[in-house]
This record gives C-alpha cells, sequence and structure tokens, in this order.
C-alpha cells in the first residue's frame, strides 16, 4: 500500500472514529439536555399526541382532552367548570406552558414520567397511557366559595384541621384555562395579562397582603404560650390610649366605646382591640412573636401544597414601635389566605398543625398508585391549653363580638376579623379578612376557612371582616360541615 492510501485511510479511520465519539457522547451525555430543551418541538408535539390525564375532583375529572384540526399537536386541554377550578388546576397550554397542578405533573399528565412505564416500554421508547391527578378539594367547598366571592376581588381557602387536606381553595377574578389551552389564543393571553386585577395570580397563594387583626391570634398564642398572661380571661396591662414606644402616636381603636382599657385577651380578641395587642406585642418583643409566628407557617420560603405558597412574612429587625404595630397586622406582616387558614386549622386540631396538601393521590391510567400522600403530618405549634382558650375566645368574637355573620346553627364557631389598612396613610380600600374554624356539634366534623376580600366596590367605610368576609367563610364552613 502506497504511502498515499494508507495516510488516506488512516485519515478516514480517525474520521469515522471521531464521528463514533460523538454520536457517543450526544445519546450518552447530550441527549437528555437536547430532550429538554425548550425549543425542541418534538417534546410539545410529543406531549400532545394523545389524550392528556385528568386533573380528579371528588372521583370526576375537571379536565379533559380534544382534537385538534390542522395542527402537529393532535390534542389541546379543556376544562370542565374552568373558571371555578382554575385557582387548583392552573393551566395547560400549547403556547405558554403549564402552571400549577398542571406544571407539576405535566409528566404524569402528558403519559412521559418514567413510572408510568415498564421495563420493555423504557427499552422500546413506547409512550405509555398518562396517569391522573386525584384532588382534596370538595365540589360543594369550593362552589360555595365561589358562589358567595362572586365579583368581588379576593380568594378564600378552607382546609380540614385534622388532615390538612385542602377542601376548597378561589382565586377571584378567575379565568376560563380553556380560553388559553391552544396556540391561536393570543388574544385572550394578552387580555388577561393587561388586566389590573390579574386573574391568573392564584390570590390563595400566591398574593400575601397585611392580614390586619386576624394575625392577633397569633401574638395572643405567644402571650400565651410565654406566660406574659396566664389564660385569656386575665386583665392586661393596657392603657387606652396606647402610645407607640420612643413616639407620641396613639394606637387608636376602631370602636372608641369599646371596654379596650386593661381588656382581657378574650375581650380584646372580642372587640379587636389594637392598644391590647399592640403593647404585648411590645412587651413580648419581636423575636417571641416571631418565633410564635413562624411555628404557624410564616417565613417558609418552600411551602409546597404541592403548588408553592408564596412566603407569609413576618419582619425582623424593627424597633419597639414597629413591633408594636405587627401585634395588629400592620407594619411589614404579610399573610397569604392559605397563611391564615392554616393559623385557625392549628387551634381547632388541638394546637397541632397538619400539612397542608390538595393532592391524596397520583395515579397510573389503571388507577395503580404512584405517589400517595398521606395525612396527618403534624407538629407542635402551641399547647393544646393554649388552643383550647383560644378557641374559646374565638367562640366568643362570633357569639358576642365583631364576627357574628359566620354564625351556624347547630355548629360550633369561631373566628377573627380583620380589616388592614392598605396604601399609604390607608388611602386605598382597606382588606376585610376573616379566618374561622367550625365543629359539628353532633358529627364532630371540622373545617378551618380563610377569607380575604380585596375590593368589593364597597366604600372604605363600609368596609368590615365581619359585614364583607365572615358571610363568605359561613357559606363555605356550612358545606364543609355538611360533607
Amino acid at each position: 500500500m502506497n504511502k498515499t492510501i494508507r495516510r488516506a485511510s488512516v485519515f478516514s479511520l480517525l474520521l469515522v472514529l471521531a464521528l463514533l465519539g460523538r454520536a457517543t457522547w450526544v445519546q450518552a451525555y447530550q441527549a437528555r439536555a437536547l430532550a429538554d430543551d425548550d425549543h425542541n418541538r418534538r417534546n410539545t408535539i410529543a406531549q400532545y399526541a394523545q389524550p392528556l390525564g385528568d386533573i380528579i375532583v371528588a372521583g370526576s375529572p375537571v379536565t379533559g382532552s380534544k382534537r385538534t384540526e390542522g395542527s402537529d399537536l393532535a390534542y389541546k386541554r379543556t376544562y370542565k367548570q374552568g373558571d371555578l377550578y382554575a385557582a387548583v388546576t392552573g393551566y395547560g397550554s400549547q403556547a405558554y406552558g403549564s402552571t400549577q397542578l398542571e406544571g407539576i405533573y405535566s409528566h404524569v399528565l402528558d403519559g412521559t414520567d418514567d413510572r408510568l412505564k415498564n421495563p420493555l416500554d423504557m427499552l422500546t421508547g413506547k409512550k405509555t397511557e398518562p396517569g391522573d391527578v386525584l384532588t382534596t378539594i370538595d365540589p360543594d367547598v369550593q362552589q360555595a366559595a365561589h358562589d358567595a366571592l362572586g365579583d368581588d376581588k379576593g380568594a378564600a381557602v378552607a382546609i380540614d384541621p385534622k388532615s390538612g387536606q385542602i377542601l376548597g381553595m378561589v382565586s377571584s377574578p378567575s379565568y376560563d384555562p380553556s380560553d388559553i389551552s391552544g396556540t391561536t389564543d393570543g388574544d385572550t393571553w394578552k387580555k388577561l395579562l393587561a388586566d389590573p386585577d390579574k386573574p391568573l395570580v392564584n390570590r390563595a397563594l400566591r398574593q400575601p397582603l397585611a392580614p390586619g387583626s386576624t394575625f392577633k391570634l397569633v401574638v395572643a398564642s405567644a402571650a400565651l404560650e410565654d406566660g406574659l398572661y396566664s389564660s385569656v380571661d386575665e386583665h392586661t396591662k393596657s392603657p387606652t390610649p396606647y402610645t407607640l414606644p420612643g413616639s407620641s402616636t396613639p394606637l387608636k381603636n376602631e370602636n372608641a366605646s369599646a371596654p379596650c382599657e386593661n381588656a382581657s385577651l378574650r375581650v380584646a380578641l372580642q372587640y379587636s382591640c389594637n392598644n391590647v395587642f399592640g403593647k404585648v406585642a411590645a412587651d413580648l418583643g419581636q423575636d417571641k412573636v416571631r418565633a410564635m409566628a413562624e411555628k404557624f407557617g410564616f417565613n417558609t420560603e418552600k411551602l409546597d401544597v404541592p403548588v408553592r405558597a408564596s412566603e407569609s412574612l413576618y419582619p425582623a429587625r424593627m424597633d419597639d414601635a414597629q413591633t408594636a404595630l405587627t401585634g395588629i397586622g400592620q407594619f411589614e406582616v404579610t399573610a397569604t389566605p392559605l397563611q391564615m387558614a392554616m393559623v385557625s386549622a392549628a387551634l381547632a386540631n388541638g394546637g397541632e398543625l397538619a400539612a397542608p396538601h390538595m393532592v391524596s393521590k397520583v395515579t397510573d391510567a389503571s388507577g395503580g398508585t404512584l405517589e400517595d400522600f398521606a395525612d396527618g403530618d403534624m407538629k407542635r405549634v402551641v399547647s393544646s391549653s393554649t388552643a383550647e382558650q383560644l378557641r374559646s375566645a374565638m367562640v366568643t368574637v362570633v357569639e358576642q363580638g365583631t364576627g357574628t355573620n359566620a354564625r351556624i346553627d347547630g355548629a360550633e364557631v369561631g373566628g377573627k376579623t380583620g380589616t388592614a389598612e392598605n396604601g399609604v396613610g390607608n388611602s386605598n380600600t382597606p382588606y376585610a379578612w376573616f379566618t374561622s374554624y367550625a365543629k359539628d356539634d353532633s358529627s364532630g366534623q371540622q373545617v378551618a376557612v380563610a377569607v380575604i376580600v380585596e375590593d368589593s366596590g364597597s366604600a372604605a367605610s363600609e368596609v368590615s371582616g365581619n359585614g364583607l368576609a365572615a358571610p363568605i367563610a359561613q357559606k363555605m364552613m356550612k358545606a364543609a360541615l355538611a360533607r
């Protein structure tokens, strides 16, 4: 063999080896990255090549699939009562991606999750039937919340205190995910993004706002657990007016004639006395109040239900006056409706907080379990004695105080109202809050609820937790107790 042919052969062999090496590198090391690349159209085609799995509420799917025409994406997502369940399902869009349960369980719902494949399918790459996601949502509680909120801007959450199951979760205004599930829904998508009321935001989980006087339950818990006061009926040392520490600013009570001077925690909750809880927070100090808030779930960065909730915040590095303001749920304290429902749920459950969750099970196409979310993952927040005393005080709020619109015949109902300032100098419409629990006297069935009404169209002077939020909570609790 002459030198030229030999060199050409060696060069050709090197090219073949380089090609084989590159192919091996791509298949062994880069395959996953290429498959997951957002620009890989084949992923989207495969995702919508067959009917999707469903999100299930009380045994019935609230999602579906529809055959498309004139598109390489064979099926698109549909929704039954989409605006009712949007805060639960999120959206699954061929153009704009997926959110909430649709996003978290996208691989189960489109059939690409490896857990759905048998060993032979893994080798052949055969597409398997998609799985389903079973939720804990009760349709009656969900409907009650949706109907009661109506056109008001706000949100509501209901939790089973014993199990942590989320029974209802509504955000208003809502939207129908079916309207943005295809590839030709650009006008609707732009309209939703431009809407100043932000219908795509799940207010129940993703919009923490000042909780106002509902936060007084956290401060009362800290006072009892710390021993600052021995019971909810012991008189406090709370002058009225109470001047914020280090300032000349009085902390006024909304009801100037209420018996708030040196009031017990029970009376202070009943009349929502700012002077009492401002001073209690200042007396305890920010560290003790923060520690109690964090036991209830504040300052938790990763609260997954399994959709991640925004962090509810109790601030740090405050002076005494600012600490006093946190005692009435103002300054920089923020909370989601989920968080305030967790506060009532822990007190209703004897001081133990069950981890909130809205998915009970994830299954394959034949009903086999892929994931099972057991109830009862508990942590102790306050003692059973503290919880019992605060439940008693919350009942006083509903029976004789600021929460009378939450009463339910034949049930023990306790709650706490809140009207939170909004804007500099409360220049915007205040937020109306209500957090509560209810227990059926005969069946023992329980539920905890939190409601916020951000804007009902009412004048600021007409906004109150009892007037706007408590009636919504009452309807939700009534539906939950009827389960």
